[in-house]
């Protein structure tokens, strides 16, 4: 694996210092164009025999997934499939662009190692996002998580059409009902209106040329009610997989002063909620349903504690904002270790391992 040198550390907490005295927004818009322009050390394909695994049909280099916001448009496909993931999930994306909230909308709560945003889907549209999606490395896994816009009434209609336009190129595709920026969006999580939303996505899905698995991105703030008709929609209708979990709109024990900001929280503050609704998932589904664990992961202990909760594999974002993308080669190395430490030849045999510990 290529892990990162001391020099290149020590270049690279320089470089996510001076991102870090821009707003955050422009911030990333920098780190972009930084990983566009080659500045960005990457490294490359990250695997082991311990690492390799397969979720929903998609074989993985390792379990490592970068979660969707971090590249909205997918302009990025090219330098991220070179960062060390295992897969790659791009967007949301909506069936017209749409600006999004006013700004400011992206806030960093440095002490708590956390992110607020209430970006509310801005994006360029899913023709623009197809086009992107067309000239897209063939090695990456690389799926679109599918939105709708903020003005259309019967909001069903934009996840599927956003698939059937841009399904053609995706390895997968994530349901993406639980964002708490757009309004009423996770109503849609009941279980009469979800089971209506996925039978016309998978229909969509059917359609296409090739099947492509369909995940479903579900909140960390559902009460158990509402966790067990998500987990007998995923059965009754073979759910290719669920993402646990989204933003949460909880702020307990914040310390940072933009703690108030309205918007979803994640970062550290989100691991143990959002690793408490994957265990939970992953009893009610008993192990039938491939689930993938984000929310609060730094770490190859925590990205560990997803597996062993039940996770298949695992994703993260708001840590980069933090740690920059050495941090991916050192979570494999690390991950790598756990499993080789506690005797285990693969990611699928320690999966689910610990959900108790969780419940």
């Amino acid at each position: 694996m290529n892990l990162p040198g001391a020099f290149d550390r020590a270049i690279e907490r320089m470089g996510l210092s001076a991102l870090h005295q821009f707003d955050p927004e422009r911030a990333h818009g920098l780190s972009a164009l930084a990983l566009r322009s080659g500045m960005v050390p990457l490294a490359g394909l990250v695997t082991s025999d311990r690492l390799r695994c397969e979720v929903a049909g998609l074989r993985l280099a390792n379990p490592l997934g970068l979660a969707a916001g971090f590249d909205k448009n997918a302009t990025l496909l090219s330098p991220l499939s070179r960062a060390g993931f295992g897969f790659l999930e791009v967007g949301a994306a909506t069936p017209r662009p749409q600006p999004g909230n006013p700004k400011p909308r992206l806030f960093r709560l440095t002490e708590d190692r956390a992110v607020i945003n209430r970006f509310g889907f801005n994006n360029e549209g899913m023709e623009a996002v197809a086009e992107r999606l067309s000239r897209r490395p063939s090695d990456a896994v690389i799926g679109l998580n599918l939105g709708a816009n903020k003005d259309t009434v019967e909001k069903a209609g934009d996840f599927a059409a956003v698939l059937g336009r841009c399904g053609q190129y995706l390895d997968f595709a994530t349901v993406n009902v639980s964002s708490p920026n757009t309004e009423k969006l996770r109503d849609l999580q009941g279980k009469a209106a979800l089971t209506a939303l996925l039978e016309q996505v998978l229909e969509t899905r059917d359609g296409l040329a090739r099947r492509v698995p369909v995940f479903l991105k579900i909140a960390p703030d559902l009460d158990a009610g509402g966790l067990k008709d998500i987990a007998d929609v995923a059965l009754a209708l073979k759910l290719d997989g669920v993402i646990a979990t989204n933003t949460t709109l909880a702020r307990d024990g914040l310390a940072s002063a933009h703690q108030g900001e309205t918007g979803g929280l994640s970062g550290a503050p989100l691991f143990e909620r959002s690793t408490r609704v994957l265990a939970r998932l992953s009893q009610l589904t008993g192990g039938e349903v491939p689930l993938i664990g984000v929310g609060g992961v730094g770490s190859a202990e925590q990205a560990y504690a997803k597996i062993r909760a039940g996770a298949s594999a695992v994703q993260l974002y708001s840590a980069l904002v933090y740690e920059g993308f050495s941090l991916i080669p050192r979570i494999a190395e690390g991950l790598d270790r756990l499993l080789a430490r506690d005797g285990f030849a693969s990611v699928a045999e320690a999966v689910g391992t610990g959900r108790e510990d969780w419940l």
